[in-house]
């Protein structure tokens, strides 16, 4: 087991990138990494929000390698932590994880290999770590670096929200010499700077990569025979892997079979279904090609397949956030991929119950009220879709000539006029109340509300008139959207308006509004089926890829280990295209640590010598 310290390190150059080659197997850091790891050991406290599989493992796994000592880790699901665990062993560092799965025996077995310095990280749940009984024993340990994953469920702002997150704010207090990492992949600015007032008391370095995945196609279709739909959509893909995401788990699993009724290899994945059935398809997924995983939000942390064509979303998901998180497991291998979601009203309804059926403060239920109705807003947008989406991250774009809306326009109409008649009502009410007292004003409702403030004597009362409800509704949530109206300013589910949205109001510039949106389908052109290919496009032996994977799932069932705990898809693509013959070219291959290499390389140039003899 690795357990080499700063000081063992230094003499051999950057002690960084050596424990990135020689334990991990990687030539180069990814964009950000080595800043993050800097920081860190220089000993400061980093908020990093980087994309789905940008590599944030890394950026704590690595640092905790030279600093020597323990390394704290917290991650919100124990089924991740137990896979993280078992890829560190196998690259051959000393991690362990304490939870509730596992018998005492095998947690005081654990407790006593930390306590005696062999571990480098120790995987917990927030409840378990912050407990009095814990952290006493902790602090007489020598811990070097925390790393808190999924770090968005600390804000009470953010799309996941744990109370036993919150607890987690007392780290630095308790830890006050020990650098701290939250790490993320969807955090708005809100978000962001919640978890940095909470957890750090805004000293923190915080970094934000870029959010924008080009690749990856964005199209939304109004729901209307989601099976059907679904169907016709996999068979554009045919021999292509996808994920297909449901609401619940009766759907997911009526999901699948309607797929291998009709010809698809599909299968299923929820929290409802035995460990080892989920395992047995995740390795499936994982293993073959060409294979459809209809899952609920249970099934993506920790995958990475690079080669997933499409993930499709049969239900509206829970917010902007989410969606971003899950559309992000596609197309890791930067090859032309599709985020494809049906959009209908029923959605809406459920979403709607699932947040006021929320044990939350109703601060809380506002706030995720103002989620779902920016993500409606994105869904109903004339606009850019991928300028809508990295808008809302705090990015800027250009139209991006690969969503629907660019490639195949919607119908739109001049909403200018209209959109002059909502903001003059949100300038006239203060910018301090949402979309519903809005509309009420324009309506001319006379609410409790509204008389309440005296609204009804606005000019703004009544000059709505002409429209209903749902009509204004979509307007202001196109104006969300397209940044006019800001929602949320100050916390309590205000609309403001924005600089572009002053000067709409002014008549300087105009507004599109997208419209019979309940009635369009998309018209999508039948892509050819693919196969395997190289990160940088190349294609490769698809009989020995297949070779391949055959052998890393029977090296994963002897370990009990995810398949690509044993190695990550991208690495099998690099060695069918390198074809090593040696272990020295073996030990090349991207991904491929000296653990691995000693205990792996032998099996896998076997693989590549029968194969190769065989053709």
């Amino acid at each position: 087991m690795w357990t080499s310290t700063a000081g063992l390190l230094a003499e051999e150059g950057d002690p960084k990138r050596r424990v990135l080659k020689d334990v991990f197997g990687f030539d180069d850091f990814r964009p950000g990494q080595a800043d993050i790891m800097d920081t860190l050991l220089a000993g400061g406290h980093v908020l990093a929000v980087m994309p789905t599989g940008a590599g944030k493992s890394l950026c704590y796994q690595v640092p905790a390698l030279v600093l020597g000592g323990l390394t704290i880790v917290v991650s919100p699901l124990v089924a991740l932590m137990q896979d993280q665990v078992a890829a560190l062993r196998l690259a051959g560092v000393a991690a362990e994880t304490i939870n509730s799965s596992l018998d005492r025996d095998a947690n005081v077995a654990a407790w006593r290999r930390v306590a005696s310095g062999q571990t480098r990280l120790l995987y917990l749940a927030p409840e378990r770590l912050m407990t009095d009984r814990m952290l006493d024993a902790l602090a007489r340990l020598d811990i070097r670096l925390i790393a808190i994953d999924e770090a968005h469920c600390i804000s009470q702002w953010g799309p996941a929200f744990r109370r036993e997150y919150e607890d987690l704010a007392r780290l630095r207090d308790i830890f006050p010499k020990v650098p701290i990492i939250a790490l993320t992949a969807t955090a708005d600015e809100t978000t962001r700077t919640d978890i940095s007032a909470r957890l750090f008391a805004d000293r923190v370095d915080t970094l934000v990569l870029g959010f924008d995945r080009p690749n990856i196609k964005l199209a939304i279709e109004p729901k209307q025979d989601s099976k059907r739909q679904l169907l016709r959509f996999v068979e554009r893909h045919a021999g292509r892997s996808g994920i297909v995401y449901c609401l619940s788990r009766r759907k997911t699993e009526e999901m699948a079979a309607y797929l291998e009724q009709n010809g698809i290899t599909a299968l299923a994945y929820h929290a409802g279904m035995s460990k080892d059935a989920r395992e047995a398809n995740q390795n499936a997924f994982m293993t073959m090609s060409g294979v459809v995983m209809v899952a609920t939000i249970a099934f993506g942390m920790g995958i990475d397949k690079p080669d997933v064509a499409y993930v499709f979303h049969t239900d509206l998901p829970a917010s902007l956030e989410a969606y971003y998180q899950e559309i992000g497991r596609a197309g890791r291998d930067g090859r032309p991929a599709e985020a494809h979601m049906l959009y209908g009203l029923g959605d809406i309804r459920t979403r709607r119950l699932f947040i006021d059926d929320e044990d939350a403060s109703p601060e809380h239920k506002r706030r995720s009220h103002g989620r779902l109705d920016t993500l409606i807003g994105y869904c109903e947008t004339a606009q850019c879709r991928r300028q809508v989406l990295l808008g809302y991250f705090g990015e800027s774009a250009s139209p991006c000539g690969n969503c629907d809306n660019c490639l195949n326009r919607a119908p739109r109409a001049d909403g200018s006029a209209e959109a002059r008649i909502i903001l003059a009502a949100v300038a006239q009410t203060g910018e301090r109340f949402g979309a519903a007292h809005v509309i009420d004003v324009l309506l001319g409702h006379e609410t409790e509300k509204v008389l309440a403030r005296g609204h009804e004597r606005l000019a703004s009362f009544g000059t709505g008139a002409a429209h209903k409800r749902p009509a204004w509704l979509s307007l202001i949530r196109q104006l969300v959207a397209g940044g006019f109206l800001i929602p949320d300013p100050d916390g309590y589910g205000g609309l403001a308006i924005s600089e572009s949205g002053r000067a709409l109001g002014r008549g300087e510039i105009a507004f599109e509004y997208r419209v019979e949106t309940r009635h369009r389908s998309l018209r999508n052109k039948a892509r050819p089926a693919q196969g395997a290919a190289a990160p940088g496009g190349e294609e490769v032996d698809a009989g020995l890829l297949a070779a391949l994977k055959a052998v890393r799932l029977r090296l994963a069932k002897e370990r009990q280990v995810p398949a690509y705990v044993v190695f990550s898809d991208r690495t099998l693509i690099d060695m069918a295209e390198r074809r090593p013959r040696d272990l020295a070219a073996f030990a090349e291959v991207n991904g491929v640590g000296e653990a691995k290499l000693r205990e792996f390389g032998e099996i896998f140039l076997g693989a590549i010598e029968a194969h190769l003899s065989e053709t």
